[in-house]
């Protein structure tokens, strides 16, 4: 008969011990348990022990996460987090007299540690039971006595998190040392953190961290245990004290600083500064912008990155009046050189979060240009018009000159008039062509740039579209308003950073005026597209399109430099866009004779399974994916896939630059049985309880999650994809576990080229054989059947 669904069978271990397989019933209360398990190997005072999961970060059992454990999972019995409340002791036996450094080697066995005054004070005693082993002294001592009872003046300190934060306050260095290299470990786990924290664990590792009195290894491992502890969001970042805050920046501005401990200090500041504008504010006016260029051009990339990203984070809290100056200040400090040569063309790979960094740095430049993107033009205004009459001048000033000498002013403004016309606007009075925002007078603006900064293809461009037929001119004017909105569009500017992306454009750091000089790029390309496909002005929507489809093409393959950006746009011929439209019909959705689409459907059964049968191969294979908060950026990763006999889901926590965990090494275990739904977009929680935003728009794209029981209650496995097709394979494993259709945009894809792949293949031998529209016709029966021959006549 199968095991109640509330019963599930583990292994617990402990060091020294045989480990013990039991049959854990979850209805159970764990105080019951972990007295069986101590009844077990004979220990004592069962109240002071708790379960640790024995993979990842081991993890304490509470009430609340019991439900985690599956069938097969290995625990560990560990000394209990917390002091719980407990009758008084019974009088303790007085312990036999045996050799003191025999008390130090089982104590140091076990891993308890003496107090500072010798080993009469070990936090433990010994009591003799059945179970003998010899001693040097010829005493026999049991193995089963070591974990029995202590002197209740010394049990507290026996208990990880006291004894952990009591030993903080050690004057040994060494054991301030092992006590924070220990907390370092237990801090991602939630029971023990809270555990430290109401402890007034935070308080003390602020006092180390303000001291400063070692500055090397003790202080770096207590900036990262202090950040582990703060990760999970039980205390606000907004609670840390101005003192605090200042002590950090004074790490981030010393010179000689020991090099593990600034990207943590970088670390911290970066968090304050996301989470609170008050200590935001005393961050950007206690580290200069000098301090963080010389970060960045150290060849640490740890150092780098979390330099950048403070940076960043900067400019993201500042206004926007300071954040030109601040932009600004760094451009004229080489920074964007800078960072061109040393980061984004560096020997070393360069990282998701740099690059994440260098997209929000590339995001905020260009941001810059939105409030002239949102400005019309104003008719009053007398540097405006003064600006229009200078780009009319740069293209028509011999000829004004020769013509407007000696004319009364109604034929001079008749001649500009006429002017503005040829140079493509479709009024009379320019501005009102530029009142349209977007792009308002960021569109006068690229048109100036272009003008000034090349004048010969400004003048060639606007003279010999003048000297064309009226229906053949490509109104410059005009072309650029709309290319100014297009290229605003593609680069988002004016749109808010996505917590995620990572697609920056090299280029933009490799030129100064970025987007004016790619401006000056596409309106050149734009003219010869129009000649290429000799338009009119009814074809000018035409254009455009195919303008931004050779754009797209192009920044999608995210050229280094400018001049590389314009040799390939420009190979991109109205031909060869043609031809690859073509292509891409022809291969999604081109048309078939019957026949072949016959074929086709007989052939989908066969290779839709083996499209599955890869869609689980690469579920079993395993993703890295990145934890996101609904504060910042985290820069955690986990890993998740699926077993080889496709029934679990395996998980767990990784660290940044690790490779891939073997799955058996994985904490985590979700049965696929228990999963009841796959969700995605702004169906699944995690994304429903970060908002509706533009900013996580693209958040929804990524997200899916699966629901499955726990207990009675319904639970959920939240997952953001790192790109699209890992979002496209995932969530079609999980519909082809749960026995769903796999309807995702990559299966139709990949459908449609085995499709194509294997009816050529079939038709291989048809080369050059037209195929019919219709079977041939079946053709009537015989008149009669008198054809059969009969064996059984001899011939002659």
């Amino acid at each position: 008969m199968a095991p109640p669904r509330n019963v599930v069978k583990i292994a617990v271990q402990m060091r020294d011990a045989i480990p013990q397989l039991i049959q854990l019933d979850q209805a159970k209360p764990l105080a019951a348990v972990l007295k069986e398990v101590c009844d077990a190997w004979s220990l004592a005072h069962s109240e002071r022990y708790a379960l640790q999961f024995a993979d990842g970060h081991r993890r304490y059992i509470t009430e609340n996460n019991r439900a985690e454990i599956k069938n097969g999972s290995i625990l560990c019995l560990s000394t209990a987090p917390v002091m719980p409340s407990r009758p008084p002791d019974p009088p303790p036996r007085a312990p036999p007299s045996f050799p003191a450094p025999l008390l130090c080697l089982l104590c140091a066995r076990l891993r308890l540690c003496p107090r500072s005054g010798g080993p009469s004070q070990m936090p433990a005693v010994l009591h003799l039971v059945d179970t003998q082993v010899p001693t040097p002294s010829s005493h026999s001592l049991p193995l089963s006595g070591l974990l029995t009872s202590a002197p209740a003046s010394v049990r507290c300190q026996d208990l990880e998190a006291e004894l952990l934060l009591g030993r903080l306050q050690s004057g040994s260095r060494e054991v301030r040392r092992e006590a924070l290299q220990h907390l370092v470990l237990l801090a991602p786990d939630m029971t023990f953190a809270q555990e430290v924290i109401s402890r007034d664990g935070l308080q003390r590792l602020g006092t180390i961290i303000e001291d400063g009195d070692d500055l090397g290894e003790v202080l770096a491992l207590t900036l990262r245990t202090f950040l582990e502890l703060m990760e999970h969001g039980v205390v606000s970042w907004e609670t840390l004290s101005i003192p605090f805050v200042r002590k950090v920046v004074s790490y981030v501005n010393m010179n000689l600083m020991d090099a593990s401990v600034q990207p943590l200090a970088l670390r911290l500041l970066e968090s304050v500064t996301l989470s609170s504008p008050a200590l935001g504010q005393l961050v950007k006016s206690e580290v200069p912008l000098s301090r963080l260029l010389v970060h960045l051009q150290v060849m640490n990339q740890q150092l780098q990155t979390k330099a950048m990203a403070l940076l960043t984070a900067l400019l993201q809290g500042a206004s926007p009046a300071e954040r030109k100056d601040m932009l600004d200040q760094l451009w004229q400090r080489n920074l964007r050189q800078f960072i061109y040569k040393n980061i984004i063309h560096s020997a070393a790979p360069l990282g998701d979060e740099m690059a994440h960094h260098l997209y929000v740095l590339q995001s905020l430049t260009l941001g810059l240009l939105e409030p002239r993107m949102r400005m019309p033009l104003d008719p009053y205004s007398q540097e405006q018009r003064e600006q229009l009459q200078a780009l009319r001048q740069a293209a028509f000033e011999p000829e004004g000159e020769s013509l407007g000498t000696g004319l009364s002013a109604d034929r001079r403004r008749s001649l500009c008039a006429r002017e503005f016309r040829k140079l493509g606007f479709s009024n009379s009075n320019p501005g009102q062509d530029l009142e349209r925002v977007p792009p308002g007078l960021l569109a006068l603006d690229n048109m100036l740039y272009f003008s000034r900064h090349a004048p010969s293809a400004y003048s060639r461009f606007v003279l010999e579209n003048s000297s064309r037929e009226d229906k053949h001119e490509c109104p410059f004017a005009r072309s650029s308003i709309q290319l100014t909105v297009l290229l605003c569009e593609l680069l988002r500017v004016g749109e808010p950073c996505s917590e995620t992306a990572q697609d920056f454009s090299p280029m933009f750091f490799g030129q100064d005026q970025s987007f004016h000089e790619l401006f000056c790029v596409s309106i050149q390309l734009l003219n010869k597209t129009w000649k290429e496909m000799r338009a009119t002005q009814e074809d000018f929507d035409k254009v455009m399109q195919v303008v931004r489809e050779q754009l797209a093409r192009t920044l999608a393959l995210k050229p280094s430099s400018l001049e590389l950006f314009r040799t390939k746009v420009n190979a991109l011929t109205y031909g060869e866009v043609l031809r690859l439209r073509q292509t891409e019909r022809l291969h999604q959705e081109g048309t078939l004779a019957p026949p072949i689409l016959e074929l086709r459907e007989k052939l989908k059964p066969e290779l839709m399974g083996l499209i599955r049968q890869q869609r689980l191969l690469r579920l079993c294979e395993g993703t890295l994916f990145r934890k996101i908060s609904s504060r910042r950026r985290q820069d955690k990763l986990w890993f998740c896939c699926l077993s080889p006999n496709h029934k679990v889901l395996q998980y767990g926590d990784v660290e940044e630059g690790a490779s891939p965990p073997p799955p058996e090494s994985l904490p985590e275990q979700l049965p696929v049985a228990d999963i009841r739904a796959l969700l995605t977009g702004k169906d699944c929680p995690h994304v429903r309880e970060k908002g509706s935003g533009k900013q996580n728009k693209d958040l929804y794209e990524l997200a899916f999650s699966v629901s499955y029981d726990r207990e009675e209650e319904e639970a959920y496995l939240n997952f953001i994809a790192p790109s699209k097709r890992e979002f496209h394979l995932w969530t079609d494993g999980l519909s082809a576990l749960l026995g769903s259709p796999m309807g995702s945009e990559q299966t139709r894809q990949d459908l449609e080229q085995l499709l194509t792949m294997e009816t050529k293949l079939r038709l291989l031998e048809l080369e050059n054989v037209p195929i019919p529209e219709k079977p041939p016709p079946i053709p009537p029966p015989p008149t009669n059947f008198n054809f059969c021959y009969d064996c059984s006549i001899a011939e002659p």
